[in-house]
């Protein structure tokens, strides 16, 4: 009989664990039966944590955003073993002599030697970008894949931040194909999966294919983004985060950094919103300037 009873226990505890979850705010002011409520109905889930309600949930934005800002990314430098000069004369598109009036021009003028040898006529813009592409190891695309249209919710802000665009999107296999002009920003492809959960994979196109493919590129309709160049303090984002919540009925929430910037994203029944705040120092943030947006929403949080 007793080991009947244990056997209906731990089966009665292992359904109320798999439909119930306590409130990952450990704080959490609400009653134990509030705070263990089925997570289908309400509360917002951020990573492996689940917050039974709005004001948990500032709690934790709180803590990723204190986190995040004590956190510093550090692109490391990208030192390739050939210069772009000597990657384009062993690839056959100049001769020795062009090289060398082409760096004397651009010591001259004091400018980058690819400028140099595109204003000279020496070599075109695809077989300068096709020598940079073979300088990181990365693929260049092909002119044929450039032109379709591509909707991808991914902030506008960061892509042109970098000068980069989305060429292809699979909603299926959650594979998003970035190309990039000048240099592959791997902060960028770090925070888009650690954000959206697509692993983002990137090439190489020149600034004129950059220009038609952006043209090209759309947000979905329910999908809003909200950049703030101004720092401000993990309270006062965590805040402002939490209004935005309530606005799109939230019940999800990601956070990520990308270089100087905090970039949440919040999905929601109403819409899914970017939020992209940048990071400043203790300095910036003693001079932080009231911005009306976030006034707003601290206020209808009261």
């Amino acid at each position: 009989m007793k080991l009947s009873l244990d056997f209906l226990h731990s089966t009665l505890g292992r359904k109320w664990k798999n439909m119930h979850a306590v409130c990952g705010l450990p704080s959490c002011p609400n009653t134990l039966i509030m705070r263990s409520v089925a997570q289908s109905q309400v509360g917002i889930r951020a990573g492996d944590l689940w917050y039974c309600s709005v004001d948990c949930f500032v709690g934790g934005a709180f803590n990723h955003f204190s986190t995040l800002s004590r956190g510093r990314i550090v692109e490391m430098p990208h030192s390739p073993r050939l210069s772009i000069g000597l990657v384009m004369l062993s690839k056959g598109y100049l001769s020795d002599n062009q090289l060398r009036f082409a760096m004397t021009e651009s010591q001259m003028r004091g400018e980058d030697l690819e400028v140099s040898l595109l204003r000279l006529g020496f070599v075109t813009e695809r077989q300068v970008t096709a020598a940079r592409a073979a300088q990181w190891g990365f693929p260049l695309l092909g002119r044929d894949r450039v032109g379709q249209p591509v909707e991808v919710d991914i902030p506008p802000t960061l892509l042109r931040n970098c000068s980069a665009v989305p060429l292809h999107y699979s909603p299926a296999t959650k594979r998003l194909l970035l190309g990039f002009v000048y240099r592959v920003e791997h902060s960028l492809l770090d925070s888009i999966e650690q954000v959206t959960g697509v692993k983002a994979e990137a090439c190489f196109i020149t600034p004129t294919e950059f220009k038609e493919q952006m043209a090209l590129s759309t947000t979905p309709p329910d999908y809003e983004e909200i950049f703030h160049e101004e720092s401000f303090s993990p309270m006062h984002m965590a805040k402002a985060i939490g209004g935005l919540a309530v606005d799109t009925c939230a019940r999800e929430g990601s956070f990520a950094r990308y270089k100087n910037h905090v970039w949440t994203r919040l999905s929601g029944k109403r819409r899914k919103t970017d939020v992209i705040f940048r990071a400043g120092t203790a300095v910036e943030l003693g001079k932080r300037r009231n911005s009306v947006f976030l006034e707003e929403k601290i206020s209808f949080l009261g």
